[in-house]
């Protein structure tokens, strides 16, 4: 009874005082099994403080302990962590086999079985409490009476005393062992790698042992009703006869399957009573537990024991369709059902994956810049990158960095790998708006792009043609082609998401730059689009050559001429747009790139260039030069190039209100959104929307009909943020762009710090990469203030963020406390911040969230 009452060391029964926090899971599990009677054996449970008083030297009472069990009972410990992602000590089984108990289980099960349960204690003991070598043993060849009394005489030549015979001395040098274990540093590094706290707790549980062993069909195993990779109810684990622990699942056991099998003998054949026992225990667990559960179970004479449940390791996919189904079950709710999918593993589903069980040659490791994976032929440029589209030859894209002018080339290919680059760079977010795999920065493979070759650090060349495999979500370069996993998009993904739309509190929109991005940011059911970059629409080979006319055109009248060529085909690109949103808000930034970026850099390109224009080549050189700035990102772009080449702001502005007409015509209408890049100052939002505000008027009388547009900022430049009451005034929503917001308060250049931001982070410089984690302090308090000061100078005001930070579930839940009204990001990456956003919604229901 002492036992029973003590809180820290206690025999488990259903009223005993058990509980997660202060005994771990595992004890606890054993507990709502023992509630639910089932055949446990019997369990002492020993709390976290006093296993850490064992690791200190204060050992418990062992009689007390032994005194719960029968005399003749062997006995395991196992470890109990709070979660058991943090792991913990090996079990140790068979304590309490000694001499005297060799004989008598020699009388009952055999002499076979008793030198198997004493020979595996006697090497475990020695290896994880005496602290032996294993070559210790090495000399040992017999697994029967004959090894045993070599292992026995090893251990007693090693150690200079005989191996103990008293079960409760063995009991506590297991429990010290086990303690002490918890507390090393490698343990300790190993669990806080996995989340766990740096003071996390180890409780332990002493179980009565089901040897597994003897006569008539005995034996140990693992049952679960569900495919771990799939998800899918399936029947799945293995037994092993005449077996302890979890020995079925050794490799080349010659263990049984559970389920009837055309591919081998079955414990349903073998013990077809014992096997109806535990799959009615594994659906009880489930039914009552509320998951699917893994069922550690042993038979002793044809009859089943349940020694442990552990929740079934998923995949993510696997994860989804347990929460659905359990959902749709009736057994959790739907908010519950949410709760356990991780938002960040959703990008296993949307993409095709390395199969986790696949070999992989690493070639290195870079950036995982756009999740999902991809197997093709190396190529260096974009054009043959196009070519091997044509040909219907998947490629991977290899570029020292891309600019805008590979955007043809990566929408042909299959993945992108580039040596330069961070988060934000143009790879990384091109290949995030598009769902392509790109591995950014990766500096451990050698570029030489004259000789189109990709070198190793261990010496092996790679050249066009060569297969590679991007692994976008790990940033491991393969080579060859591993087995993939396809893309998961069912019904379970669905039904996820349309319970996440429900919950959240927070608006989701999409980045898409052209009429396919926006028909896949449809098919997530987004509530419109919160960017639409318009340069990457100029990009196009016949509308190129048109936008370097307009730059090398002399006079604004000149300029204005070109432009309306381009008029006509933005137009187009527009009415797509707003066709495919179905009336939802499309907000469109106007044209933000420096010029340059539209003029080759190469004699080559230049030479092409000055053909197409009929102009001499040193007029295209004396172009590019003039037009070349030291620091392009900080010079002519954006409102800049609206405020002094006004020429293409008009055109756009007159593009997207003939396309809201045209547009409205024969479906919803539409109330497009134009946003000002680059804003700095208020003058420059005066000068850029009268000029907007003309052409508005111009559209509408010509076509005689009027229109709704909304005008407004992106903040993306820190005097936007602390001016913002003095901007707001003039827009009706301001959106903040925190790629370039976080580049200029941090001054770095978003796409050269990959370089380096590993060892920052790696020495605590940054705790996360500030283009990847938006930084709530520095960056976070500038859009703080710029919400702050907006808002009280325009109370009705839209507020958005439309970085890459959109669609982080750690930035979501900063953007929904600092009361934006919507995040917007690429595509694909909506349904993560879907259900990060449901997920804030539904902890701040519960009272546990901001």
């Amino acid at each position: 009874m002492a036992v029973q009452n003590n809180p820290h060391t206690t025999l488990i029964t259903p009223a005993a005082p058990v509980a997660t926090n202060t005994h771990g899971g595992r004890a606890k599990c054993l507990q709502r099994l023992v509630r639910l009677d089932m055949p446990v054996p019997r369990t002492v449970a020993l709390s976290f403080e006093t296993v850490q008083g064992i690791a200190d030297g204060h050992v418990p009472d062992m009689a007390r302990i032994l005194e719960q069990f029968d005399p003749t009972a062997l006995l395991c410990v196992r470890p109990s962590s709070e979660d058991p992602d943090w792991g913990g000590p090996g079990a140790v089984l068979n304590v309490g086999m000694n001499d005297a108990r060799y004989v008598d289980i020699s009388d009952t099960m055999g002499a076979d079985a008793a030198a198997a349960l004493y020979l595996r204690f006697v090497q475990t003991y020695a290896l994880h409490v005496a602290r032996l070598d294993p070559d210790v043993f090495d000399d040992v060849m017999d697994d029967g009476q004959q090894g045993l009394s070599e292992t026995l005489h090893a251990y007693e030549a090693e150690t200079d005393e005989s191996f103990p015979q008293d079960p409760g001395e063995q009991l506590a040098a297991v429990l010290k062992s086990m303690a002490r274990a918890w507390d090393g540093t490698t343990a300790r590094l190993l669990r806080q790698a996995k989340g766990a706290p740096a003071d996390a707790g180890l409780g332990l549980v002493v179980q009565e042992m089901i040897p597994g062993l003897g006569r008539g069909e005995c034996g140990s195993g693992v049952m679960q009703l569900v495919n771990s990779t799939t998800g899918q109810p399936q029947i799945t684990g293995r037994y092993l006869s005449q077996s302890q622990g979890r020995d079925a699942l050794g490799a080349g056991t010659g263990a049984l399957y559970l389920a009837r099998d055309e591919r081998g003998p079955s414990l349903e054949e073998v013990a077809p009573e014992a096997y109806a026992e535990l799959q009615q225990h594994a659906e009880l667990m489930r039914r009552k537990l509320r998951e699917e559960m893994q069922v550690e179970f042993v038979i002793e004479n044809g009859h089943a024991h349940i020694l442990d449940g552990v929740r079934v390791t998923r995949s993510s996919r696997a994860a989804v369709q347990i929460a659905v189904r359990l959902a749709e079950d009736g057994i959790i709710p739907a908010q519950e059902a949410l709760m356990r999918v991780d938002p960040h593993a959703l990008n296993e589903l949307l993409h095709r994956q390395v199969h986790p069980d696949a070999s992989r040659d690493v070639l290195t490791t870079g950036i995982a810049a756009s999740p999902g994976a991809a197997t093709g032929q190396i190529v260096f440029t974009a054009a043959e990158a196009q070519a091997s589209a044509s040909r219907g030859e998947p490629c991977i894209l290899v570029r020292r960095e891309t600019s805008p002018e590979d955007v043809r080339g990566m929408h042909a290919a299959a993945a992108v790998l580039t040596e330069k680059g961070g988060m934000t760079s143009h790879a990384a977010v091109i290949g995030r708006g598009l769902g392509l795999p790109c591995i950014v920065g990766a500096s451990g493979l050698r570029f030489v792009t004259k000789k189109r070759q990709l070198m190793t650090q261990d010496g092996r060349v790679f050249k066009t043609g060569d297969l590679l495999t991007i692994d976008g979500t790990s940033g491991q370069v393969l080579a060859g082609q591993p087995e993939m996993l396809e893309a998961a998009l069912d019904d379970s993904f669905r039904t996820l998401m349309g319970w996440a739309e429900a919950e959240c509190d927070i608006g989701i929109r999409a980045n898409a730059d052209t009429p396919a991005d926006a028909q896949m940011a449809q098919n997530f059911n987004v509530q419109g689009i919160g960017l639409c970059r318009t340069e990457h629409m100029f990009f196009e080979p016949g509308r190129l050559t048109v936008m370097r006319e307009m730059i090398f055109a002399q006079t604004p009248k000149g300029r204005a001429a070109v432009m309306e060529r381009l008029l006509p085909i933005q137009r187009k690109d527009f009415v797509q747009l707003f066709r495919i949103m179905g009336g939802k808000p499309v907000c469109i930034r106007l044209f933000d790139p420096p010029l340059h970026e539209f003029l080759p850099t190469n004699r080559t390109g230049q030479r092409e260039l000055a053909e197409a224009l009929d102009i001499p080549v040193s007029d295209v050189e004396r172009r590019v030069a003039a037009m070349s700035e030291y620091n392009p990102m900080l010079g002519l772009r954006g409102v800049r190039l609206g405020v002094t080449v006004p020429e293409i702001y008009d055109m756009q502005a007159r593009a997207i209100f003939e396309a809201t007409l045209e547009a409205s015509e024969k479906g919803e209408p539409v109330v497009p959104e134009v946003m000002i890049p680059l804003v700095s100052a208020c003058r420059e939002v005066e000068l850029v929307k009268t000029r907007i505000d003309a052409v508005a008027a111009s559209v509408a009388a010509e076509q005689g009909r009027d229109f709704d547009y909304r005008l407004g900022v992106m903040v993306e430049t820190p005097r936007a943020c602390l001016r913002a009451d003095e901007i707001a005034p003039h827009c009706a929503f301001l959106s903040f762009g925190t790629n370039d917001l976080t580049q200029m308060t941090y001054g770095l250049s978003r796409d050269d710090a990959g370089r380096f931001m590993s060892a920052y982070v790696n020495q605590g410089v940054f705790t996360e990469d500030p283009f990847h984690v938006l930084d709530t302090d520095g960056v976070g308090e500038l859009l703080q203030l710029g919400v702050q000061r907006g808002r009280e100078s325009q109370p009705g005001i839209t507020l958005s963020v439309c970085g890459e930070h959109g669609g982080n579930p750690e930035s979501i839940a900063f953007c929904r406390a600092a009361g934006f009204d919507y995040v917007s990001c690429s595509p694909f990456r909506v349904p993560v911040a879907r259900l990060a956003a449901a997920q804030l919604a539904i902890s701040h229901q519960v009272g546990v969230g901001p």
